[in-house]
Protein backbone atom coordinates (compact mmCIF):
# COMPACT_ATOMS: atom_id res chain seq x y z
CA UNK A 1 0.00 0.00 0.00
CA UNK A 2 2.66 2.30 -0.08
CA UNK A 3 6.06 2.81 -2.23
CA UNK A 4 8.96 3.69 -0.19
CA UNK A 5 13.34 4.83 -0.58
CA UNK A 6 16.00 4.62 2.06
CA UNK A 7 19.78 6.23 1.02
CA UNK A 8 22.64 7.21 1.99
CA UNK A 9 24.20 10.64 0.95
CA UNK A 10 27.96 10.29 0.60
CA UNK A 11 28.31 13.84 -0.13
CA UNK A 12 26.89 14.93 2.79
CA UNK A 13 27.01 11.82 4.73
CA UNK A 14 23.36 11.69 5.41
CA UNK A 15 21.40 8.78 5.67
CA UNK A 16 17.62 9.07 4.80
CA UNK A 17 14.21 7.97 3.83
CA UNK A 18 11.28 9.00 1.65
CA UNK A 19 7.76 7.29 1.45
CA UNK A 20 4.11 8.01 0.38
CA UNK A 21 0.86 5.97 0.38
CA UNK A 22 -2.64 6.04 -0.44
CA UNK A 23 -3.63 5.68 3.62
CA UNK A 24 -3.22 8.08 5.91
CA UNK A 25 0.12 8.82 8.24
CA UNK A 26 2.26 7.58 6.63
CA UNK A 27 5.77 8.56 8.36
CA UNK A 28 4.11 7.44 11.60
CA UNK A 29 3.73 4.07 10.00
CA UNK A 30 7.23 3.24 8.02
CA UNK A 31 9.93 5.41 8.28
CA UNK A 32 12.55 4.65 11.02
CA UNK A 33 16.13 6.49 11.72
CA UNK A 34 18.98 6.33 14.27
CA UNK A 35 21.94 8.28 13.29
CA UNK A 36 24.80 6.02 13.39
CA UNK A 37 22.95 2.80 12.68
CA UNK A 38 20.81 3.16 10.03
CA UNK A 39 17.00 3.25 8.71
CA UNK A 40 14.35 1.14 7.74
CA UNK A 41 11.06 1.47 6.39
CA UNK A 42 8.22 -1.34 7.59
CA UNK A 43 5.08 -1.29 5.55
CA UNK A 44 2.52 -3.76 3.77
CA UNK A 45 -1.24 -4.66 4.27
CA UNK A 46 -0.24 -5.31 8.06
CA UNK A 47 2.49 -3.30 8.74
CA UNK A 48 4.58 -3.32 12.01
CA UNK A 49 6.46 -0.82 14.11
CA UNK A 50 7.99 -3.32 15.73
CA UNK A 51 10.24 -4.48 12.66
CA UNK A 52 11.75 -0.91 11.94
CA UNK A 53 12.55 -0.42 15.22
CA UNK A 54 13.78 -4.20 15.79
CA UNK A 55 15.78 -4.19 12.96
CA UNK A 56 17.45 -1.14 13.34
CA UNK A 57 18.49 -2.81 17.17
CA UNK A 58 19.99 -6.01 15.03
CA UNK A 59 22.40 -3.71 13.16
CA UNK A 60 23.54 -1.83 16.51
CA UNK A 61 24.04 -4.86 17.55
CA UNK A 62 26.25 -5.74 15.06
CA UNK A 63 24.09 -7.71 12.39
CA UNK A 64 24.22 -7.33 8.78
CA UNK A 65 21.28 -5.76 7.37
CA UNK A 66 20.60 -8.91 6.19
CA UNK A 67 21.08 -10.78 9.46
CA UNK A 68 19.07 -8.44 10.86
CA UNK A 69 16.26 -8.84 9.23
CA UNK A 70 16.23 -12.35 8.77
CA UNK A 71 16.23 -12.05 12.90
CA UNK A 72 13.12 -10.19 12.77
CA UNK A 73 11.25 -11.69 10.16
CA UNK A 74 11.69 -15.81 11.29
CA UNK A 75 9.61 -15.79 14.50
CA UNK A 76 6.53 -13.81 12.98
CA UNK A 77 3.91 -15.94 11.34
CA UNK A 78 2.33 -12.74 9.55
CA UNK A 79 5.38 -12.35 8.17
CA UNK A 80 3.63 -12.69 4.78
CA UNK A 81 1.63 -9.89 5.40
CA UNK A 82 4.86 -7.13 5.88
CA UNK A 83 7.44 -5.70 3.70
CA UNK A 84 10.67 -4.51 5.64
CA UNK A 85 13.71 -2.75 4.12
CA UNK A 86 16.80 -1.57 5.73
CA UNK A 87 20.00 0.43 4.93
CA UNK A 88 22.98 0.61 7.41
CA UNK A 89 25.86 3.77 7.60
CA UNK A 90 27.96 1.99 5.24
CA UNK A 91 25.24 1.95 2.62
CA UNK A 92 24.42 -1.89 2.80
CA UNK A 93 20.38 -3.48 2.24
CA UNK A 94 18.78 -5.65 2.97
CA UNK A 95 14.51 -6.41 2.04
CA UNK A 96 11.90 -8.45 2.52
CA UNK A 97 8.98 -8.20 0.26
CA UNK A 98 5.94 -10.39 2.14
CA UNK A 99 4.41 -12.97 -0.15
CA UNK A 100 0.77 -12.31 0.28
CA UNK A 101 0.76 -8.23 -0.20
CA UNK A 102 -1.22 -7.09 -2.56
CA UNK A 103 0.73 -6.58 -5.97
CA UNK A 104 2.25 -5.42 -7.45
CA UNK A 105 4.85 -5.87 -4.46
CA UNK A 106 8.84 -5.89 -5.35
CA UNK A 107 11.94 -4.34 -3.77
CA UNK A 108 14.93 -3.07 -5.31
CA UNK A 109 18.40 -2.15 -4.87
CA UNK A 110 20.45 0.86 -6.12
CA UNK A 111 24.14 2.38 -5.70
CA UNK A 112 23.00 4.86 -3.14
CA UNK A 113 20.02 2.56 -1.35
CA UNK A 114 17.31 0.56 -1.49
CA UNK A 115 13.60 1.37 -2.56
CA UNK A 116 10.28 -0.66 -2.13
CA UNK A 117 6.81 -0.93 -2.73
CA UNK A 118 3.58 -3.04 -2.76
CA UNK A 119 0.09 -1.80 -4.16
CA UNK A 120 2.15 -0.52 -6.98
CA UNK A 121 0.33 0.31 -10.49
CA UNK A 122 3.09 -1.34 -12.37
CA UNK A 123 6.84 -2.97 -11.33
CA UNK A 124 8.41 -0.05 -12.97
CA UNK A 125 7.14 2.04 -10.25
CA UNK A 126 10.15 1.85 -8.28
CA UNK A 127 12.42 2.50 -10.81
CA UNK A 128 10.82 5.80 -11.35
CA UNK A 129 11.52 6.53 -8.20
CA UNK A 130 14.70 5.41 -8.27
CA UNK A 131 15.62 7.19 -11.18
CA UNK A 132 13.50 10.73 -9.78
CA UNK A 133 16.32 10.50 -6.88
CA UNK A 134 18.96 9.69 -8.63
CA UNK A 135 18.69 12.00 -11.60
CA UNK A 136 16.59 15.16 -9.72
CA UNK A 137 18.09 18.46 -8.78
CA UNK A 138 18.70 20.64 -6.04
CA UNK A 139 19.29 19.10 -2.14
CA UNK A 140 18.89 15.53 -0.88
CA UNK A 141 15.63 16.60 0.39
CA UNK A 142 14.43 17.80 -2.33
CA UNK A 143 15.65 15.06 -5.09
CA UNK A 144 14.18 12.36 -2.32
CA UNK A 145 10.71 14.55 -2.96
CA UNK A 146 11.22 14.24 -7.07
CA UNK A 147 11.70 10.18 -6.57
CA UNK A 148 8.23 10.66 -5.21
CA UNK A 149 6.63 12.54 -7.89
CA UNK A 150 8.45 10.40 -10.64
CA UNK A 151 7.14 7.33 -8.85
CA UNK A 152 3.74 8.52 -9.04
CA UNK A 153 3.78 10.04 -12.37
CA UNK A 154 4.59 6.07 -13.44
CA UNK A 155 1.95 4.39 -11.77
CA UNK A 156 2.77 4.67 -7.93
CA UNK A 157 -0.28 3.27 -5.58
CA UNK A 158 -3.14 2.20 -7.45
CA UNK A 159 -5.26 3.84 -4.73
CA UNK A 160 -3.39 7.32 -5.33
CA UNK A 161 -1.81 9.10 -2.35
CA UNK A 162 -3.34 10.22 0.83
CA UNK A 163 0.07 10.83 2.52
CA UNK A 164 3.65 11.51 2.37
CA UNK A 165 6.83 11.45 4.74
CA UNK A 166 10.72 12.61 4.53
CA UNK A 167 13.33 11.78 7.16
CA UNK A 168 16.79 13.08 7.21
CA UNK A 169 19.41 12.50 9.58
CA UNK A 170 23.19 14.17 9.52
CA UNK A 171 25.55 14.00 12.38
CA UNK A 172 26.14 17.75 11.99
CA UNK A 173 22.17 18.96 11.91
CA UNK A 174 19.07 18.79 13.41
CA UNK A 175 16.94 15.55 12.33
CA UNK A 176 14.80 17.01 9.12
CA UNK A 177 10.91 15.08 9.69
CA UNK A 178 8.42 16.01 7.39
CA UNK A 179 5.06 14.19 7.67
CA UNK A 180 2.08 15.10 5.14
CA UNK A 181 -0.94 12.86 7.27
CA UNK A 182 -3.63 13.76 5.02
CA UNK A 183 -4.08 15.74 1.83
CA UNK A 184 -5.56 15.54 -1.29
CA UNK A 185 -1.94 16.55 -2.89
CA UNK A 186 0.70 14.77 -0.33
CA UNK A 187 3.59 14.68 -2.58
CA UNK A 188 2.89 18.93 -3.45
CA UNK A 189 2.11 19.70 0.40
CA UNK A 190 5.71 17.94 1.61
CA UNK A 191 7.58 19.98 -1.09
CA UNK A 192 5.69 22.92 0.73
CA UNK A 193 6.40 22.20 4.08
CA UNK A 194 9.80 21.67 2.91
CA UNK A 195 10.57 25.06 1.81
CA UNK A 196 9.35 26.42 4.91
CA UNK A 197 11.45 23.77 7.28
CA UNK A 198 14.60 25.09 5.44
CA UNK A 199 13.86 28.95 5.29
CA UNK A 200 13.01 32.19 7.18
CA UNK A 201 13.37 31.86 11.48
CA UNK A 202 12.59 27.92 11.29
CA UNK A 203 15.53 26.97 9.45
CA UNK A 204 17.53 29.64 11.69
CA UNK A 205 16.36 27.93 14.74
CA UNK A 206 16.50 24.68 13.32
CA UNK A 207 20.40 25.32 12.31
CA UNK A 208 21.27 26.33 16.57
CA UNK A 209 19.53 22.80 18.20
CA UNK A 210 21.75 20.09 19.14
CA UNK A 211 22.95 17.39 16.71
CA UNK A 212 25.10 13.98 16.78
CA UNK A 213 28.65 16.12 16.65
CA UNK A 214 27.36 18.30 18.89
CA UNK A 215 25.11 17.25 21.47
CA UNK A 216 25.28 20.06 23.80
CA UNK A 217 24.44 23.53 21.69
CA UNK A 218 22.22 26.23 22.91
CA UNK A 219 20.86 28.80 20.86
CA UNK A 220 22.41 32.02 20.50
CA UNK A 221 20.84 35.12 21.67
Amino acid sequence: MTFSLLVRDAQTNAIAGVAATGSLCVGGWVLRGRWGTGMSASQGAAPSTIWGESVLDGIAGGQSPTEAIEAVVAPDEGRDWRQLTVLDMRGRVASHDGGRNTPEVASLACASGIAAGNMLERPTVLEALIGGYENGKGSLPERLITGLAEAQAAGGDIRGLSSAALLVLREDEAPLTLRIDYAEAPIEALSALLERATSGDYAKWASQVPTPADPYRVLKG
